[in-house]
């Protein structure tokens, strides 16, 4: 395992999975994140405007860099319907070193070339 002090995950919900890939495919085009999973069907529980409220939506997982992270949280408000949209990050403390190579890279201009199997 290999120091991934540089890289973050990022978690964002979504009303329904067209939205989610909509905003996936956003901050993919625009080189701000490697990979994003959209996992459907989750049921969210929370508070909103002093009430109890819960909803189906879809969970993103969104794997960039801390150097990109400002930019990718940006892109996210601008194409969410959301008034509050969640936005969490969090710094991943190691992962192997070829996948760490292959997200950095990812998120650089131009690297088209790798792949990952799964991300």
């Amino acid at each position: 395992m290999k120091s991934a002090r540089h890289i973050v995950i990022v978690l964002v919900t979504a009303p329904e999975p067209r939205v989610a890939r909509k905003i996936a495919k956003a901050v993919l085009k625009a080189r701000l994140a490697a990979c994003v999973n959209i996992l459907p069907r989750i049921k969210s529980h929370y508070w909103w405007k002093g009430k109890l409220e819960s909803g189906a939506e879809v969970l993103m997982i969104i794997k960039t860099t801390r150097a990109k992270l400002a930019a990718l949280e940006s892109k996210v408000l601008d194409e969410h319907p959301y008034d509050t949209p969640e936005v969490i990050s969090f710094s991943l403390s190691s992962s192997n070193a070829k996948y760490l190579k292959w997200l950095m890279d990812s998120v650089r201009q131009g690297a088209l070339s790798q792949r990952a199997e799964a991300c």
